[in-house]
Formats: C-alpha cells, structure tokens, sequence
C-alpha cells in the first residue's frame, strides 16, 4: 500500500519526523536548499521520465519524492516507498535525487513533489506530460459507404491521443476534391466531411489523416462508392463505308455497378463474337469503351447497330447507322478520299446536308453524304460540264487541222 499525506505540507513534515532517524536540532548546522528548479518533462507514453531534484548543504535532512494529485509518498532518501515497480530512486553524492518511472502510462501525468524535512518544510514541483500518439477509433469513424447518385454523403472520423490529433481528409489518389461552389481543393480538415449531391466523379477512396505532433501519424482509408444508371455517348451516329473495307463502330458508355455491355442489329439480335465480328471492351472503373470491328463490310453488314448497356438500376443504347460509299466517290482504294470542294446532295438523295457529323471525312446527315474541304467550289449542272466537253473536243480539232495545213505548206 502507498503511503498517503494531506493537504497541508505539516502533516508531511510530521510523518517524515516520525519514521526517519533525525538529528537533534543542536546538530543541524546546516540551512540545505534547491540548487535549481525541477525541469517539466515530456514523455511519450511507453518510455522512461527522469525528475530531477538537485539539493545542496543537505547535512543530516533528508529528501522525499511526492505524487502531489493522489498523495502518495514515493520515496524517501534512497529508499522506494511506493509498491509500484516502475519507479525507482537514483541518489547520488547526496545532492541529486533522480526519481525514475519506466513504461510510462497516461495515468502517471501530473505534478510531482520534492521536498525537505525541514522546519517548516521546503518544497518544489515539476509536471510530467505524458504525451500518445493518434489512433483513429473505429467508431463512430465511417466505414465503406455506397450511396445513389445526386445524394449527400458524410464521413466521419473519430480519433484518440494526446495533444488531440487533428483530422485531415484526402483522396487517396491526390485527385483534388470538389467543393460547394465549385472550389477544388487537395485536402479538408475537420473530424466530418460533407459532399452534397454527389455525383461520379466523388467516386474512390478518401484518406481519414489523423496527427498531433507524436510519431507515428495514423491513416484510414474510407471507399466512397456512387450507383448510377447507364449512359451512353455515341460520338459517330452515321459511319460510312466501301463494301470489303474494315470498319469499327465505337460507343463510350458509364455505369456502376458495373454494367453488362453488347452489340445488337436492326431486329434485336445479338451480334456475335467470332467470324468477321470482333466485339472489344475497354473497361476502366465506371467507364467502358466499346468498340465493333467488321473485317469486311458486305452488303448485308449495311444498317443499324446498337450499343447497349446494362445494370441493376436500368439500361440504355445508343445506334449507330452503317451506310454504304458508292465506289465512284473516290478515286481509288478502300478509303475516299477527302474533298477540297463540297458536294452539297449525295447522288439520289432529296435534302440539303447538315454538316454537324463528319465521319472518316464524309459529312452525312439523313441519307445524304458529302465530302467536305477548305474551299467550297460550285459546280454546274451535268447538262453544262457537257456541253463544254463538246467545245473543248471541236477546238482540238480545230487546232489540229491548222498544224496540218502549215506542215503541207512546207
């Protein structure tokens, strides 16, 4: 059991005259004092503390260590009262008195006292600071959340230790973070963080950070996951091509969870892997590419194709019309050629074009097709390029028939 003392210093001073053997007041020659001020300390929890107390012209009086707040004597002179085993007493030279506690713990923070058996007694303080490092408790810090898009999120993180540890959230990836109002930034601090409305591009890991000056600092990784239906985008709706040219028809779609992804015709049908067909999925987090390739467009390859996608929230296609090149558009090979003049109808066509969708360097729009360059240039109708086809035909001749009659002249 720990010896214990009251408030007033007497009482202190009346047990130290009980039990240690004194000199009689006509042999204290001696007035000891403190050489200096006991220094505060500061620990981190699990180590060693030393308080330090430096007497001089002690004579025959003697020195004790106290815990000030539970009134415990610890030691007196080179003896250990207390019954912990963490402390303990260096003495040396009979001027410094170290008191020692090892495997430091919370608890041990505090003042503590040394003090001089004299009459009246003389005293002096140091403070042990205990200090802990973070640690992030797993409630009420939030775990892995899966919300709908549009919705607001909060995380929460909750952390222990001593000086109170500041929370700092990132994203994982260092991707910066959106705020209200349009703000990005890398980092927020604060133990909660809100996300109104989320949307897709929230979605990943974010990185609870907590810190208070005292190795080591402690993470938590926190996944925020966003459900959303299926979108498609299709960037080419018209694609034209020559019969036995390679085509690739492309559609980017987005979904999470993750969506099943094909190709279907006209009526429904499935189209298949394998033979001239060559379906591709390029599929990174939410986001999937979707590419059809026909190795040989044939003349019942021609018509609609869609791209659909699928998940547990809904589904959605986007269509894509494969139209033949006559041949006599270009000059020769599989690709025509790009244009310097604009033909404003295709050959059979009924409407003006629009030019919004250029594909391979074909303007299509409906069922008409032009080729578009920098320059625009007008030309007639068939009726004239022939009749100056004629002109040119007679004036060759004519040309020639001259040459003739100054060859015979010779």
């Amino acid at each position: 059991m720990d010896f214990k003392f009251g408030v007033a210093p007497l009482v202190i001073l009346l047990y130290l005259h009980s039990t240690l053997l004194r000199t009689t007041s006509s042999e204290v020659t001696v007035d000891p004092k403190f050489s200096m001020p006991i220094n505060n300390v500061t620990v981190p929890i699990g180590r060693e503390a030393i308080l330090t107390c430096v007497v001089q012209d002690l004579g025959s009086y003697k020195v004790a260590w106290l815990r000030v707040d539970t009134q415990t004597i610890l030691t007196i002179q080179n003896h250990v009262i207390t019954k912990n085993h963490r402390v303990a007493i260096v003495w040396a030279e009979k001027r410094t008195w170290q008191l020692k506690i090892k495997d430091i713990k919370e608890s041990d923070r505090g003042w503590y006292m040394c003090q001089i058996n004299t009459d009246p007694m003389k005293s002096q303080m140091g403070y042990l600071d205990v200090v802990v490092p973070p640690d992030i408790l797993d409630y009420p810090t939030s775990t892995d959340m899966v919300v709908r898009e549009g919705s607001n999120v909060t995380l929460k993180c909750a952390a222990t230790g001593s000086p109170t540890p500041t929370i700092t959230w990132r994203r994982e990836g260092g991707e910066p973070i959106s705020l209200p109002g349009g703000t990005e930034v890398l980092s927020v601090e604060g133990s909660t963080f809100t996300i109104s409305r989320v949307n897709r591009l929230h979605m990943g890991a974010y990185l609870c950070i907590a810190s208070n000056g005292v190795p080591p600092t402690v993470s938590k990784r926190i996944m925020l996951i966003i459900h959303f239906p299926p979108m498609i985008w299709v960037q080419n709706q018209l694609v034209g091509a020559l019969e036995g040219q390679k085509i690739t028809l492309e559609c980017q779609s987005e979904a999470y969870p993750k969506s099943i992804n094909y190709w279907t015709r006209e009526k429904g049908e499935i189209v298949p892997q394998g033979g001239k067909f060559e379906p591709v999925l390029l599929d990174n987090a939410y986001k999937v590419v979707m590419k059809l390739s026909i190795k040989s467009v044939s003349q019942a390859d021609f018509g609609s194709y869609k791209c659909v996608a699928k998940n547990s929230l809904g589904d959605t296609d986007g269509t894509i019309k494969l139209y033949a090149i006559p041949p006599h558009t270009v000059n020769s090979g599989e690709n025509p050629p790009r244009s310097r003049g604009k033909m404003s109808r295709k050959e059979g066509g009924s409407g003006l074009l629009d030019s919004n969708t250029i594909v391979d360097g074909v303007v299509a729009d409906g069922d008409d097709i032009a080729l578009r360059g920098n320059n625009d240039v007008n030309y007639g109708s068939a009726a004239c390029f022939k009749t100056f086809h004629h002109f040119f035909h007679l004036l060759t001749l004519l040309l020639s028939t001259i040459t003739l009659y100054h060859l015979a002249q010779l």
